[in-house]
């Protein structure tokens, strides 16, 4: 709630929080209600949806700095986006040629991943890799065909930017239903961590589980990239700082990783609309001089901590 009234009265303008429990000022009230609100949930969804995600990727590839990104999802979505601009195409078709992009990248990823009918950890994030090299040959290709209005308007959305983001029933849908989904695999992403055999042995599906996991991460950071742009860092920081506080068991990590993404998302979009107002800068900017040095120091703890414990 802190972060919801703080977005609410920083900005551009600043409106006093007497102003937005009762508004006097027809302007205050439009920018409030218009303007902020829905930027504030879109950022809310969009940050749940990459810590959420980022989560299970990790479980998925039993890799700790495994992110939204790795799998190539956020590339798709990118060449999709890119392409829509530099068509002249924009709004809803936009977001829905980011989707569909992003929905090919899982498909792909999904079919060629797969080794005589199982996953491979290894097969699977060397697909991801690969792919997403190949899309980033594509981004540039595009950005080297547009024009120069266009090409600012690509570099915004590369980077993260919520200014012409609207509220999506589609992507809160999507939202709640990773998050009922994932709480009802959340033993079995506990056993997994330990490792596959352990998880089997323990009665665990683990194949039908990754299928599951990875699915529904994939439509998770699809959802978060068509709303907003790829925003780094989210997905990556906030699952390590949940697990460093002590939620290593998911029926409280995934949860808290909604509230703490989300709300550290609208605190960097709110930042990033107000440190040179009226001007804007992309929120993935806010994200970035964050994200880097929380973990460094993520890494230097865990370091010290390994040194302690031998």
């Amino acid at each position: 709630m802190l972060c919801i009234a703080y977005s609410l009265t920083q900005g551009s303008v600043t409106i006093p929080f007497s102003e937005i429990i009762s508004p006097e000022s027809a302007l205050h009230q439009q920018v409030v209600w218009e303007l902020r609100l829905p930027r504030i949930i879109s950022a809310f969804i969009v940050g749940g949806s990459l810590a959420m995600s980022g989560a299970l990727m990790q479980v998925l590839l039993r890799n700790p700095l495994a992110d939204p990104y790795i799998l190539g999802v956020s590339g798709g979505a990118a060449v999709g986006a890119l392409s829509a601009t530099l068509l002249g195409i924009s709004g809803v078709f936009l977001h829905s040629m980011a989707f569909t992009g992003a929905m090919i990248t899982t498909a792909l990823v999904f079919m060629l991943a797969r080794d005589h009918g199982r996953w491979n950890s290894t097969r699977l994030l060397l697909t991801g890799v690969v792919l997403a090299a190949g899309w980033g040959a594509i981004i540039s290709l595009l950005l080297s065909l547009s024009t120069n209005m266009q090409m600012r308007g690509m570099i915004f959305w590369l980077m993260g930017d919520f200014s012409h983001a609207e509220f999506s029933g589609l992507t809160s849908l999507l939202l709640i239903t990773g998050l009922l989904v994932s709480l009802f695999l959340s033993r079995s992403l506990n056993l997994m961590i330990s490792g596959d055999r352990q998880a089997a042995a323990l009665g665990v599906e683990t194949h039908q589980v990754r299928v599951i996991i990875y699915i529904t991460a994939s439509l998770l950071t699809a959802s978060a990239v068509t709303l907003a742009g790829p925003i780094g860092f989210v997905g990556l920081i906030i699952p390590h700082l949940l697990r460093l506080s002590g939620f290593r068991d998911h029926r409280y990590l995934l949860p808290g990783c909604l509230l703490a993404g989300g709300s550290l998302l609208m605190i960097a979009d709110t930042i990033s609309r107000s440190l040179i107002a009226p001007a804007q800068l992309p929120v993935g900017v806010i994200t970035a001089l964050i994200g880097v040095p929380l973990f460094l120091l993520l890494l230097h703890k865990q370091m010290l901590d390994s040194h302690v414990a031998t």
